[in-house]
């Protein structure tokens, strides 16, 4: 276990920051949290409005079985306190997006308890760069509407569409001590969220922000007071806030004045945070048990099926490609990062496992460099994401059975991958229509080594008289007149016996 060192330097001395995350996730459902209104992103405003979200007089809210059920699967993936008993509560408070004028949440009895997320801040070196970071609680909470001031120039509207969206609330303790603790705390939490299907993760449309609360002291000294920048939308924006914060924070008490415990808004493109309101605090919202909503009792049978469901987590599955397939942590690491990425990984192995009759740690290494290096270069430079790559796992599995059995050499390969990126075709059928086929035909190659030493014969002078260097010039030229169509291995044996004789 480690701690990442970030220390402001002071007029009086070094500061320390302490960070805090509380995260809030929309649950992948359906409906809401309380009614049976859509959830989809993008809608037109105010067309997924039930008359519980509209806030209708007499109409009283019924949970939603699947949103408490992913809760409690989030909640089992960072081995936290399940809480068989919980219970919603009113948090009341007067703005224009919210129509009941209470919010619906969890503030004594959540609906999980304190758990933990272990970060790594060294990629290169996961196993001697971790932190594990605590959480305090998640609660299942109703989100509010959404006003529209760009609209009109004198007025602002109200869009209800995500008024009663089930969130997740993931409150981290104060563990975390500088701007890429808490960016490495955020990823891996919106990765863990992935695998588990419990939240979308998509930052840019809302469905995961967090609310940033930082403060400073002196190292050693009691915590000082916080300030919270709220509904941060990226990991980028997350540690840029915690910088800015930090800094501005010390720059305040050392010249003499007192940080105020308020709400904070980032703007990103100017790079700074500015006063919002003052903090409140919970004896401000009159919190009471909402009268509407019984307790939520969970039983054996509940928590055994969310356990069943929950897939093999990201830890579990990179110590796994390490340890079965033999990979690099480095590049265990980078492919489970991301579930989607994982899922690829695991189908091109299974594949090229099956076209090769080969086990699957036999093919892993050769998979994950491919992965990571061809297809990640080529999906980059045509700015595509891994969903949208014109290349399948099972096209990649043929691919690298070509090459494993001889047919294609890494320089054939590769000419082979730009033209499946460009048709989609197999590259089986790529080869054959192009006559793209690897010669291992000893006496064709032999014929051309012999045809590049007797052209060269200033150079085989030079080679026979020590500069050895020269023998990669031969090999070159050999490959180059053959068209890359010249198996390398072959190539090399017969440079030598040519230089040789």
């Amino acid at each position: 276990m480690t701690e990442s060192t970030y220390r402001i330097q002071g007029a009086t001395g070094e500061w320390e920051v302490v960070i805090g995350l509380e995260v809030h996730a929309q649950i992948t459902t359906n409906a809401k949290l309380f009614s049976g209104a859509a959830t989809a992103f993008g809608a037109e405003p105010n067309t997924q409005v039930s008359l519980v979200d509209a806030a209708m007089p007499g109409m009283l809210p019924v949970p939603n079985r699947e949103c408490i059920r992913q809760a409690v699967r989030t909640g089992m993936a960072i081995e936290a306190q399940i809480n068989r008993w919980s219970r919603f509560d009113r948090k009341n408070y007067f703005y224009a997006d919210l129509p009941q004028g209470y919010q619906i949440s969890q503030l004594y009895h959540p609906i999980v308890g304190e758990g933990q997320i272990e970060i790594v801040l060294d990629e290169k070196n996961p196993e001697t760069s971790t932190k594990v970071i605590g959480v305090e609680r998640i609660h299942v909470e109703q989100d509010a509407g959404k006003l529209m001031h760009d609209q009109h120039p004198t007025s602002s509207y109200v869009d209800l569409n995500r008024s009663g969206v089930a969130l997740m609330e993931i409150v981290s303790k104060p563990d975390m001590r500088s701007p890429a603790e808490a960016g490495a705390y955020l990823a891996k939490l919106r990765t863990i969220l992935r695998y588990v299907g419990s939240c979308d993760g998509n930052m840019d449309q809302g469905s995961m922000r967090a609310d940033v609360n930082v403060s400073v002291r002196k190292p050693g000294e009691e915590f000082g007071t916080r300030t919270e920048t709220k509904n941060v939308n990226s990991v980028r924006f997350v540690m840029a806030v915690v910088e800015h914060e930090a800094n501005r924070q010390v720059d305040v008490l050392e010249a003499g004045g007192k940080i105020v415990q308020e709400t904070r808004l980032y703007d990103p493109d100017r790079g700074e945070t500015r006063s919002m309101r003052s903090k409140e605090d919970a004896h401000d919202y009159r919190y009471f048990p909402d009268p509407d909503l019984l307790p939520i009792e969970l039983d054996e049978a509940f928590l055994a099926e969310c356990r069943a469901s929950l897939p093999e987590l990201p830890d579990a599955k990179r110590k796994r490609y390490e340890q079965a397939l033999g990979l690099s942590a480095y590049n265990a690491a980078t492919l489970t990062a991301d579930a989607d990425t994982a899922r690829w990984f695991e189908l091109l192995v299974t594949q090229s496992a099956a076209a090769q009759k080969k086990s699957e740690s036999d093919v892993a290494k050769a998979a994950a460099n491919w992965l990571l290096s061809d297809l990640y270069g080529a999906l980059n430079r045509l700015g595509k994401s891994l969903e949208e790559s014109p290349v399948s796992p099972s096209q990649a599995a043929e691919l690298l059975a070509l090459v494993a059995d001889g047919t294609l050499s890494g320089s054939l390969a590769k000419q082979v991958f730009e033209i499946m990126l460009e048709t989609g075709d197999a590259p089986a059928k790529i080869v054959e229509d192009r006559g793209m086929k690897q010669t291992s035909d000893t006496g064709a190659i032999e014929a051309v080594v012999a045809k590049i030493l007797a052209d060269n014969g200033d150079k085989v002078a030079q080679y026979k008289g020590g500069k050895e260097a020269l023998f990669g010039f031969f090999v070159g030229q050999t490959m180059k007149a053959m068209q890359g169509k010249a198996n390398p291995q072959v190539v090399n044996e017969l440079v030598k016996k040519g230089l040789a004789g």
